[in-house]
């Protein structure tokens, strides 16, 4: 489905190598031990696949992940990067390697980094409170009080959503025009329709289909089962129900290709279609 997918978006144009942007081969990390390729997608059990692929590549002395800390899995120089690795290296990994990704639906991860980063107190909150919660609240609310000026701690879902809208002020004109990582679309971090991935996950099927791609490489390490979850997607319709209409297709215009490469519906979340 996604190749097809894939197809009709890209017509007659055949993607090479050459077409990954620097920002895509950061995403994508290299376990030459066993053949195997990651693109990570922030809110999307990256942390946990980040400390699974650092006992593969034995950057960890031990067997259980959640032993791990995981600001130490998101520390940089842990991985060999894509980026990092000759052309023809490059070429063998696309070909050769069993190239694995994770994806999410775009409107249950797009509300799960709003809750992580401008809701809440944790100290990552506090740093996109401090560099995007103000800046949204500067521009998209009216009359606001000192307090949340200066704190940005209190953005709303609907100003969030106004915010990804309007791109001179969510765009990062000097990464060529992305988003932030944490909202930036599956599509544009890992360019399925190039690297051609041979194990597509799901995140509503994240234990299984992880199991099943450690089994594939015959890897020793078994993906953290049980923990609890955030509950984001038990609290879908209580968010995007706040959003008028034209926002929501203003979003879903944002992820459409998420929504199309990956198989997912605004009806699977929100019970309509647009």
């Amino acid at each position: 489905m996604l190749q097809k997918m894939c197809d009709s978006l890209n017509g007659a144009k055949v993607p090479s190598n050459d077409d990954l942007t620097e920002q895509q081969m950061e995403h994508l990390l290299v376990d030459k031990k066993h053949n195997f390729l990651y693109c990570y997608v922030p809110k999307v059990a990256c942390t946990n696949w980040k400390r699974v692929l650092m006992i593969l590549t034995d950057a960890w002395n031990g067997t259980e992940p959640l032993d791990i800390p995981a600001k130490l899995a998101h520390s940089p120089g842990i991985f060999v990067k894509f980026s990092a690795l000759p052309d023809e290296e490059k070429a063998q990994v696309l070909a050769d390697y069993t190239r694995f990704i994770i994806t999410r639906h775009p409107f249950e991860r797009l509300l799960s980094a709003y809750r992580n980063k401008l809701e809440g107190n944790l100290s990552s909150a506090q740093y996109f409170q401090a560099r995007v919660g103000r800046q949204i609240i500067k521009h998209f609310r009216p009359n606001a009080s000192n307090l949340s000026l200066a704190t940005g701690n209190d953005v709303t879902f609907s100003e969030f959503a106004q915010y990804l809208l309007t791109p001179e002020l969510s765009m990062n004109y000097q990464a060529n025009q992305s988003f932030n990582e944490h909202w930036e679309p599956i599509t544009n971090l890992c360019n399925p329709c190039l690297v051609k991935y041979n194990v597509i996950g799901k995140y509503e099927t994240l234990i299984e289909d992880s199991a099943l791609a450690l089994h594939l490489i015959n890897g020793t390490v078994t993906f953290p089962a049980g923990q609890r979850t955030s509950g984001t997607s038990e609290r879908m319709r209580t968010y995007f129900d706040t959003l008028p209409i034209g926002i929501l297709r203003g979003l879903y215009q944002l992820y459409e290709k998420d929504f199309k490469l990956f198989g997912y519906s605004l009806d699977d979340v929100l019970g309509f279609e647009l």
